[in-house]
């Protein structure tokens, strides 16, 4: 029997766990449910099928799922509408494998029907932002009657900075509370936080409003749209050739030989549907009129450097050759997450993906996206986008209202939503828009613009060899390979050879390889392959101190009680990021769950039989050295949740989560 199960450890796509800690799946599931109940936790669901609705995920069901759907295609909809009445519940379970979109969400009502007035809270109460028309409660006493237990003796945020500015809304509040209520404030800890930006990039009213009523000045992106509707003009609607006689130009760059004055070149180019031509002769603004018509408030006598535009060599450089890359990561890669990866040894940090038209809009929601904490020394932003005016016209505004390093355009993102709008990947396939993308957002930008692609968009025609030598002509300061199609996702291993290979056509341009990177071992082979650096994504989510072990060259067997230290820090963090009141407890748990669905592919160190583990390795089910490392072994939704509420308390009534990734790699 042990032999038999130490057989199927060692098969294909399964990690080599020992097989004195190898177990089944009911053993497995049996264990935590036993030790959960004697811990004085709640007992297990009584009907674990039923009330798992598919969160029990033996192995994410990447090729089951996939044939299933194609299956529903070919039916009839009558059919299909007559199943999904008859079948509702196996079709909720089918779907509640880890998705992208049509997940149950709890919005903020659903775990906080009385919420107090936020005048009250910050002590204003007589000056109701809402008047009349006020939902919330302003009477306290009626408030703390209703209002959820408090979670915890200690707030986070009246220890770091001595106030917690959410007062009795706080789940902590007990800590800082005194008589009739009242916020207490440490005096001599708060002076010391007094006037320092913890967080930098944030979105003020005030560009808010001018974003909504569309009166904030692009006078540079509208220069160069200028230049694309004046070559228009010339070339004739229709004319493909237009697009492609911008390869010919020079740009002056970092990288090649100057030609002249850093003026941009004209770049040919069609515009926007729905979009008039622009007038044929382009005309430079004044220098002067420019100043009075920026939004940025100045103060001083003008100087060379506020009238003369920087030629690309005198850029900033982006100097992070060798330095270890923390990837941008949707929905996993927030600000509490990169503040780990921080302390662990990243380098370089880059914001979680932006939409370039959800920014333009002025949309809070994708603003928070590029929001920098002061730890984090070479910090970047990725936009996404599909055309050249918004684009162009979003990297102007964070080019003049947000402090970063540099800014990445996203042509790796494989998603439907936003391949089909020609946005990520399609970038690819779409050259002459690629080029009046970057041609245009390094017009307007003052810091280096970073390109991430993938190989190609089909799996077995590579296409980044191509497209590299254009990216450093059209003035890039570096490029990200990740390699991998848009078709093979994280199904197949990344392909490093072809990544040295663009390494080589890249130079002198600086080339990041990207993909499957796990350990210090995995590291020093991508070095090897002659990469100007590394840059981690899921490695860094599934083991976080990855970036220790390359720098300190060595395994951490690290112990279940560290690992569970850091995800105290991490809740730490999201609570003085998003708040500790109700609203802000619940997001840091669900970010927390997001990014469990991660950790628990983790295999310590001191169970594998051989060293190092692979990313694309399932882990098998194991028995840990302990039971707080068992549980955190759990691909089960239920396990996940029982490890926030050690964390943040109870679950309000009727929670549900689901994974935003269906974790596919493992075939």
């Amino acid at each position: 029997m042990a032999a038999a199960t130490a057989a199927a450890a060692v098969a294909a796509g399964v990690a080599p766990v020992r097989a004195r800690y190898l177990t089944s799946k009911d053993r497995f599931h049996a264990y935590l449910k036993a030790r959960g109940a004697s811990g004085n936790e709640e007992a297990g669901p009584e009907d674990e099928e039923e009330e798992s609705v598919g969160n029990d995920q033996t192995e994410p069901p990447a090729k089951r799922a996939r044939l299933d759907e194609s299956v529903k295609e070919g039916e009839s909809q009558e059919d299909a509408e007559e199943a999904g009445r008859e079948e509702k519940e196996p079709a909720e379970r089918k779907r509640a494998r880890g998705q992208n979109k049509s997940r149950p969400c709890m919005k903020p009502n659903h775990y906080e029907k009385s919420r107090l007035c936020p005048s009250v809270t910050q002590g204003c109460a007589e000056k109701c932002y809402f008047g009349s028309r006020c939902r919330f409660l302003h009477d306290i006493d009626e408030y703390m009657a209703v209002k959820p237990a408090d979670l915890g003796q200690n707030c986070v945020l009246f220890e770091t900075f001595g106030k917690c500015i959410y007062g009795v809304t706080c789940r902590f509040a007990q800590a800082h509370l005194g008589d009739g209520y009242q916020n207490l404030i440490n005096t001599d800890l708060a002076k010391q936080w007094e006037g320092k930006s913890l967080v930098r990039n944030n979105l003020s009213k005030d560009l808010q409003h001018q974003l909504r009523k569309k009166k904030f000045s692009f006078e540079k992106a509208d220069e160069y749209l200028r230049h694309l509707a004046k070559l228009h003009g010339n070339g004739g609607k229709g004319n493909k050739a237009s697009g492609n006689s911008m390869e010919g130009q020079e740009v002056p760059n970092c990288t090649a030989p100057e030609e002249g004055p850093g003026d941009a070149p004209e770049h040919p180019g069609l515009p926007e549907e729905g979009e008039e031509p622009k007038p044929a002769v382009l005309e430079t603004p004044c220098p002067m009129d420019a100043l009075e018509r920026s939004p940025i408030k100045t103060t001083g006598p003008v100087t060379d450097e506020d009238t003369i535009k920087l030629r690309l060599c005198e850029k900033k450089k982006l100097e992070i050759q060798g330095k270890l890359y923390l990837a941008p990561l949707t929905t996993c890669g927030n600000l509490p997450f990169r503040r780990i990866c921080k302390r662990f040894g990243a380098d370089v940090t880059c914001g979680e993906m932006a939409v370039c038209t959800n920014l333009l809009q002025g949309q809070s929601s994708e603003w928070a996206l590029l929001k920098r904490h002061h730890t984090e020394d070479v910090f970047g932003v990725q936009l996404e986008g599909a055309f050249p005016d918004t684009m162009t016209k979003c990297a102007e505004l964070l080019n003049q209202t947000i402090e970063v390093d540099f800014v990445d355009i996203n042509v790796g993102c494989p998603i439907d939503l936003v391949y089909k709008k020609g946005g990520g990947c399609a970038l690819m396939t779409r050259s002459n828009k690629f080029e009046q993308i970057v041609r245009g957002m390094n017009s307007v930008l003052d810091v280096p613009l970073t390109v991430k692609i993938r190989t190609g968009v089909q799996e077995k025609i590579n296409v980044a060899h191509k497209i590299i030598p254009k990216i450093r002509e059209w003035g890039a300061s570096m490029v990200t390979l990740h390699g991998r199609s848009r078709e093979q996702r994280y199904t197949k291993v990344a392909d490093w050879d072809y990544i040295a290979e663009c390494a080589k056509i890249a130079c002198p341009m600086p080339l990041f390889g990207n993909g499957d990177i796990l350990s210090y071992e995995d590291a020093n082979r991508a070095m090897q392959m002659g990469v100007s650096g590394i840059m981690i994504a899921r490695g860094a989510l599934i083991k976080p101190w990855i970036f220790t072990e390359i720098k300190e060259q060595r395994h951490w067997d690290i112990s279940s009680s560290e690992r569970f230290d850091i995800l105290k820090d991490f809740t730490n963090y999201g609570l003085e990021h998003w708040g500790s009141d109700t609203q802000g407890v619940e997001k840091t748990r669900k970010f927390l769950l997001e990014w469990l669905s991660f950790l628990c592919r983790y295999i310590p160190v001191g169970l594998l039989e051989h060293l190092p583990q692979k990313i694309n390795e399932r882990p098998p089910y194991y028995m840990g050295r302990d039971y707080l490392e068992t549980l955190m072994a759990s691909q089960n939704v239920d396990d996940w949740i029982k490890i926030s509420e050690l964390l943040l308390g109870p679950v309000p009534a009727n929670f549900t989560f689901l994974p935003k990734h269906k974790a596919n790699s493992y075939r």
